[in-house]
């Protein structure tokens, strides 16, 4: 039995989160031979059940912290692991035992991103750096690197010369399985944000998720049809809220902050369409979530969303607000219905499971 770590402090983040949640439950079926070591926030205890061979380690060095490059290093080195799978791009640098790591998306080094875009611009130029070593030494002294894309993969081998194509594996990701459960009841039909036809963003509200220019590209599209923007309550979804009042489209853009699992399943299922305006990503759950339900996408035209959807969508140059207008109003204007898209069995959380743990006893049986 070898002991294998998940770094999972992100287990409740959006995003990261999806994937953690996903990866750990089918894990937990798919391997009953090998003992795991989950590191997980104190906060998050009461809210995970585990299968027997789970150990919880709790810990509190968050992650981008220096607490996280000591606390949590000692913490793993006393645990004398076999394996280490490092879920984000932020880990213990002195951590020099055999390890994989899932780079999401190179996102923070093409654009400001997350928190520290609101730092002082010294501060961010700090910060950026640090991140900038981390990431290089992350993916440079692990034994192997997960992409979600292939174009992530491409990212990564253009930027970092001395990694290797085979020492990079490309896995999708798949659909929530929270998505794939859930109903919805009465709570979701008598919302008033729901009533009428609406189109939807699903996502946080990021710099380089575009949103502000989705809002002035929507703002002059004539049409009946509202815009909902599902993501959290943040420093970011209050300057989104800022821009549609300056704007004057509080009766046609409607921030749906928090939204449930439910809340969430309604809108895939009854929305016109999805728009997503993003610069940059990774993989891209939203958009693979609404093929799921068969809604129409209209999106911009950077390279992961290309791979994923494999031209079944409405494109547009996410840098033009007038081109994203004219492809939103003539979507409209043509009142399409749902669409059946093609290849979906790509994504898979259960495969991308079996594709990891596939990785995992590679690696093992090497070292």
């Amino acid at each position: 039995m070898k002991k294998i770590g998940i770094d999972a402090r992100l287990y409740y983040q959006t995003g990261v989160g999806v994937y953690l949640r996903n990866l750990i439950s089918e894990i937990g079926h798919l391997d009953k031979e090998n003992q795991y070591y989950l590191y997980i926030r104190p906060q998050d205890k009461k809210k995970i059940e585990f299968p027997d061979n789970f150990i919880i380690r709790y810990t509190n060095a968050p992650w981008h912290s220096f607490a996280e490059q000591w606390q949590f290093y000692w913490q793993l080195m006393s645990d004398r692991l076999d394996l280490m799978h490092f879920t984000y791009f932020s880990y213990p640098i002195l951590y020099k035992k055999p390890y994989i790591a899932t780079v999401h998306d190179i996102t923070p080094l093409l654009f400001k991103t997350g928190k520290a875009s609101t730092k002082n611009p010294i501060i961010y130029w700090i910060k950026h750096k640090v991140f900038c070593y981390v990431l290089k030494s992350q993916i440079y002294n692990s034994e192997h690197v997960i992409t979600p894309t292939i174009a992530v993969k491409d990212q990564i081998l253009s930027i970092y010369k001395n990694i290797k194509n085979e020492e990079i594996t490309s896995i999708y990701e798949g659909i929530n399985q929270e998505l794939l459960f859930c109903k919805t009841d009465a709570k979701q039909q008598d919302n008033p944000l729901f009533q009428g036809k609406f189109m939807i963003y699903v996502g946080n509200f990021y710099p380089h998720k575009n949103v502000e220019n989705l809002i002035r590209a929507f703002s002059i599209v004539k049409t009946q049809v509202k815009l909902l923007l599902i993501g959290p309550h943040d420093h970011f979804s209050n300057r989104i809220l800022n821009l549609i009042k300056a704007k004057n489209q509080e009766d046609r853009i409607k921030l749906f902050d928090n939204a449930t699992i439910q809340d969430l399943t309604f809108a895939y299922k009854n929305a016109v369409a999805l728009i997503h305006p993003s610069h940059s990503e990774g993989f891209g759950l939203p958009i693979v979530e609404a093929m799921h339900f068969d809604l129409p996408i209209i999106a911009s035209n950077i390279p992961v969303f290309q791979e994923l959807m494999e031209n079944q969508n409405i494109s547009f140059d996410p840098n033009n607000i007038n081109e994203m207008a004219e492809k939103i109003s003539e979507f409209i204007k043509q009142d399409k219905q749902k669409i059946k898209y093609n290849n979906m069995i790509r994504f898979s959380f259960l495969e991308m499971a079996k594709k990891t743990l596939v990785i995992y006893k590679k690696i093992l049986y090497i070292n």
